[in-house]
């Protein structure tokens, strides 16, 4: 089961991120979807294509609340 976060969340990946099988993932910007039982962060590029990857390697770009 994944727990499904409401709100959109805008993240980039560090610079060697791995997806769960072991390959690299391309650095962009990503939509946090959410995180698994097992831990993984689910993120998405469009509609066709989402990995899952290690939250800890996740930047988060939304801007900070004053």
């Amino acid at each position: 089961m994944n727990i499904l976060i409401q709100d959109r969340y805008t993240v980039t990946v560090l610079p060697g991120t791995r997806d769960h099988r072991g390959y690299f993932v391309q650095d962009s910007t990503y939509e946090l979807v959410g995180v698994s039982d097992a831990g993984w962060a689910r993120i998405c590029l469009d509609s066709a294509a989402c990995y899952y990857v290690d939250p800890a390697n996740l930047h988060d770009n939304s801007p900070e609340l004053a």
